[in-house]
């Protein structure tokens, strides 16, 4: 099945480069233009107003003032996982909506906190950003929201903590890219999976060397929504995925495999090529409604190809019934992780030498890595490589009693608090912001011109290999 999936790839990518070049398109400052049967896409120069915001970090904020735009689906979630965090004090709460406000005013009571400034109405997200007593803003909004808000804050001397994705284009990346770095302000995109328990257990085994070199990463989204698309606000998710192509949802898979490449902390991605099926139940989806068009491919997969020689697999499917699936692998010159259907790993240690406790060498006898290892050397290796950063106290209890997607989100906002109080660099920064959401517009634009292939903006302007792999801070 791989094999196969990998040739069709080398066969469109061939096919590809012997087609004509075709014209120039879209070469405004943040657009492509095609060249030799390639689509490149411009990397406009830093203007002199603006610094790099690689291993950024702002002094220590003893008290995070936060304001929430956006009270739907899962803002009163994010809200009531912050009234665990220490060191919080929700200022303001805003939704366009004047009625969602009051369940979570007490929600805010039934925690022992203040009520909140309340905000609604088309500018209220605004009045919030203007507020001078807070430091974050929390966008829970729908994806076209998304960047005018974040650069509004910014632009008001706030830290962005903005939901997936942060931008829906190439040039709403660069728009964040460019407003971070000139405000010095952090954009830190809230990808939750990248703190999924195994994905942080298997980064911390894979920069302790136990898979060898990684070479190859794969993840995925694959969730039918049938169940959920009338919960959206005005159905603005079905009306997404009815009028674009292309991986508009990537960043749950792509920001556990780019970590785990080290992707601008050593590598960057490079060169993109995406295909997709027809729409076949995305148009019976489209005639529920009423309608007949309906652009979103059913399934949109992408391959992707590093400076450095490794390569990314992302797939997208919302629509056809199959079990749920972020499909994130880790495969190394010396072993193997996988987290659906199956979790497990695959590591070879004959003839190496491991490091590390001797408990956890003892794990790791005359391993030839040609299968799976039992689920009690997964469980062991699950306890021995636990991530550092949720080792602290009780962190992993408290995720998993407040909850969100297993506990994942807990530890998302406890990090991010926890480096805005301590003076450190996020775990995620701006370009993992651009990068990790610019597949939406580039794996259309692929689809759109026959599958070519596409060489991807670098939103650091050089800088990806500054950064000798990816650190995630404890102070």
């Amino acid at each position: 099945m791989r094999t196969s999936l990998f040739s069709a790839f080398a066969a469109i990518l061939a096919a590809a480069l012997l087609t004509s070049c075709g014209t120039q398109k879209d070469s405004n400052d943040f657009g492509y233009e095609i060249k030799d049967r390639v689509i490149v896409y411009n990397t406009p120069e830093r203007p002199s107003d603006q610094i790099s915001m690689i291993g950024f970090a702002v002094d220590p904020i003893d008290t995070v003032r936060v304001g929430f735009i956006g009270l739907g689906m899962r803002g009163p979630s994010a809200i009531d996982r912050f009234t665990y965090i220490d060191g919080v004090e929700i200022t303001a709460i805003c939704d366009l909506y004047p009625e969602k406000i009051e369940p979570v005013q007490r929600l805010l009571e039934r925690r022992g906190k203040a009520r909140a400034a309340e905000y609604s109405g088309e500018d209220g997200w605004k009045k919030l950003c203007e507020r001078e007593d807070i430091d974050l803003v929390y966008i829970v909004t729908p994806w076209l929201t998304h960047v005018p808000m974040s650069v509004y804050a910014m632009e008001h001397g706030k830290h962005v903590a903005v939901e997936v994705p942060a931008a829906v284009s190439v040039e709403e990346c660069w728009q964040l890219v460019n407003t971070a770095e000139r405000t010095r302000r952090h954009c830190m995109m809230l990808e939750n999976c990248v703190y999924d328990f195994f994905e942080l257990t298997t980064l911390n085994m894979a920069q302790q060397g136990l898979f060898g070199e990684i070479i190859h990463t794969e993840g995925a989204y694959i969730h039918n929504l049938d169940p959920f698309w009338d919960e959206y606000q005005d159905n603005w998710r079905y009306e997404y995925n009815k009028q674009h192509r292309g991986d508009i949802y990537p960043t749950h898979g792509m920001g556990p495999a780019c970590w785990a490449l080290n992707i601008h902390r050593g590598d960057r991605m490079k060169t993109l090529i995406a295909m997709d099926t027809d729409a076949f139940n995305g148009k019976k989806l489209a005639q529920k409604h009423g309608e007949e068009s309906y652009l979103n491919g059913d399934h949109t997969t992408t391959l992707i190809r590093t400076e450095k020689g490794k390569t990314i697999e992302i797939q997208h499917n919302v629509v056809t019934p199959r079990p749920y699936n972020r499909m994130y692998q880790v495969e190394g010159t010396e072993g193997f992780a996988n987290k659906y259907p199956n979790e497990g790993f695959s590591i070879r240690t004959m003839g190496r030498q491991i490091e590390g406790t001797e408990e956890g060498k003892a794990l790791f006898e005359n391993l030839d890595g040609e299968a799976y290892v039992s689920r009690e050397m997964r469980d062991a290796l699950m306890s021995e490589y636990q991530h550092p950063i949720t080792r602290e106290g009780s962190l992993v209890e408290t995720a998993k009693r407040v909850g969100g997607h297993g506990g994942m989100d807990f530890i998302m906002d406890y990090r991010l608090i926890y480096c805005l109080r301590n003076g450190l660099p996020l775990d995620q920064d701006v370009y993992d912001a651009a990068e990790w959401s610019c597949l939406g517009e580039l794996t259309r634009v692929s689809i759109e011109n026959g599958n070519k292939p596409v060489e991807m903006p670098d939103f650091t302007r050089g800088d990806w290999d500054k950064l000798d792999g990816l650190k995630l801070y404890i102070k």
